[in-house]
């Protein structure tokens, strides 16, 4: 059944394509076979753009390569057939370049926007020129003429077949992955890369793969494009193009590889019919795309009827367990040193810690404390120091990586995935560490489930009744609840719990209290946790560090530092 529901979009537009080419036939279905062309292209972009929040603006490079490599090849292949053997280069050497690209260009999350854009930008530039200039593989400005067609099939005919057939089977390969563990990754990335980086997820690989196979479907339209047209010109790889996939996306819906696809179909072909029989069809094509970003944030496939919500299947499977740690966690700080805009936030910190339970952070506003935990798990650099867990410096590690070395990490204000049900950030959480390879293409981690998960949705009831509310429609409360679920779901070694009490009420306080105790216990894990109401502090129990300006001021049980007059001195601390 899941199946079904996967190929319905696919199966509609292949009804559809189908149905044009046959009653239009001849050279109608050849002009819009061009733009369905597009629209494969097309769908590689919205990927990036409306699934992953990264937007290419050098998508044509990849179907120019695309279409200079097939054609290339086609040529040789007519002396020499076994050169046919060299076809899937076409489409394998542009997705190689966008995974490399992207692999550079995402090396740190702040390259993620508009500074990627540019990037890609400049490399189509780059490739408009090469495709100009490098006239003896190219044929520069006039282009590569007398491509040889799909063997086997009339461009002006039956070749409009292949063209729907290979369409149709990219909009059901995107929105299967889509609704895939794949698609939920991708939508975590978008909403918030960074939190995804502290599940121990190596977003930057995961969107260079994205971008890859973004490359890919434009360089299999440009092998098609260059079957159908017999020639390709500099303007296959040129900006224009690449503006054009991106308006396409836009109108049609980035969101939506359906959407993304028709759009290109439609705006396409409306412009090609418009361009014969109204001098100004530039404007009204611009209306309609004023028109759609302004009340049709989704694009044409926003008007489309919302499908229903993530299935669930009636069996659950019990999720992969995490390996039991060999020795008890040992955590050193060793004078960290930190500043930011010339003002010191670390200080010569030094603090350790060794075995299970719960240890307090406690101090003024300013102490260091949250700064105390970015250093952490690698959100902060360092001038100075080390961070050694379990024999290890942590320093200068990616926060992914950090987050896989068993450390978890829960915020100040509480950080969920709004747009995404309560459900998916559950499941984003239990995946981390037990997903790998092909499980992120296959239903069955939709239904995984786990001792903790059961018993954190008793002792947070709304985690079960709210399950297909967005996570954004939660109450403040809520929402603490949903991510300190999120937080120890993946069973860390070090939990660090930035005050989890922030917004609660007296009696909530004492529930995530009484909580932050037993699901600690239960995973044997050593805890951290910023809190300045002194009634939760003394409710966890446990030792306590005092920071003041960036440094350890005071360590001991909490009626032990509370009567240190140097602790007094600069700290009171509050209650509810």
């Amino acid at each position: 059944m899941d199946s079904l529901r996967d190929a319905r979009p696919a199966a509609v537009l292949a009804l559809a394509l189908a149905a044009f080419g046959w009653i239009a036939g001849g050279f109608s279905s050849y002009e819009l076979g061009l733009y369905v062309i597009y629209g494969i292209a097309t769908q590689g972009v919205a990927l990036c753009w409306g699934r992953l929040g990264f937007l290419s603006l050098g998508n044509a490079l990849f179907f120019g390569m695309g279409a200079y490599l097939c054609g290339g090849v086609m040529k040789a292949a007519v002396a020499h057939p076994a050169w046919y053997a060299a076809l899937p280069l076409a489409l394998l050497l542009p997705a190689a370049l966008a995974y490399l690209v992207a692999r550079a260009l995402f090396a740190r999350v702040a390259r993620s926007g508009p500074y990627f854009a540019l990037v890609t930008l400049a490399l189509c530039m780059l490739g408009y020129l090469v495709a100009q200039q490098w006239t003896s593989v190219t044929g520069g400005y006039n282009g590569m003429l007398g491509i040889p067609g799909l063997p086997g099939f009339d461009r002006y005919g039956d070749l409009y077949g292949v063209i729907v057939v290979v369409a149709v089977a990219s909009t059901w390969l995107l929105g299967t992955l889509l609704r895939r563990p794949l698609g939920v990754l991708w939508s975590g990335i978008e909403q918030h890369e960074a939190r995804m980086q502290l599940y121990g997820y190596a977003t930057d690989r995961i969107k260079a793969w994205a971008f890859a196979l973004s490359a890919l479907l434009a360089a299999l339209a440009g092998c098609l494009f260059a079957w159908q047209q017999g020639l390709v010109t500099p303007q296959s790889i040129g900006f224009g193009l690449s503006t054009d996939l991106v308006i396409w996306a836009a109108v049609g819906g980035k969101a939506s590889p359906l959407g993304s696809l028709l759009g290109a179909v439609g705006i396409g072909y409306a412009s090609m019919l418009l361009r014969q029989h109204f001098s100004q069809w530039e404007v009204v094509l611009g209306a309609v795309f004023i028109a759609v970003v302004l009340f049709l944030p989704q694009g044409l496939a926003g008007l489309l009827p919302r499908r229903a919500g993530r299935p669930r299947a009636p069996d659950d499977l019990d999720a992969p367990g995490v390996p039991a740690p060999t020795r008890p966690l040992r955590l050193e700080l060793r004078d960290l040193r930190a500043a930011q805009g010339g003002v010191r936030i670390l200080d010569g910190l030094s603090l350790s810690l060794a075995g299970p339970g719960i240890r307090s952070v406690i101090g003024p506003n300013g102490a260091g404390k949250t700064s105390t935990f970015h250093a952490i798990v690698g959100q902060l650099p360092l001038r100075g120091g080390a961070i050694v867990l379990d024999g290890r410096d942590l320093a200068g590690l990616e926060p992914w990586r950090v987050a896989r070395r068993g450390v978890g990490r829960k915020f100040q204000v509480p950080t969920v995935f709004a747009q995404l049900g309560v459900a998916d950030n559950l499941r984003l959480a239990l995946w981390a560490g037990r997903l790998h390879g092909a499980g992120w293409l296959s239903r069955r981690p939709l239904r995984w489930r786990s001792p903790l998960l059961e018993d954190l949705q008793q002792r947070f009831p709304v985690l079960a009744s709210q399950a297909q509310a967005r996570a954004g429609e939660l109450s403040q409360g809520q929402r603490q609840a949903l991510e300190f679920a999120m937080t120890v779901l993946p069973e860390p070694r070090l939990v660090l719990l930035d005050e989890p009490c922030a917004g609660l009420s007296p009696a909530e306080t004492a529930h995530m209290a009484q909580a932050i105790r037993a699901v600690v216990a239960r995973i044997g894990a050593a805890a951290l946790l910023i809190e300045h109401d002194i009634a939760a502090v003394a409710a966890m129990g446990g030792e306590v560090f005092v920071l003041h300006q960036g440094a350890l001021l005071a360590r001991g049980e909490l009626a032990q530092v509370q009567a240190d007059p140097a602790v007094r001195a600069v700290y009171a601390g509050g209650r509810k």
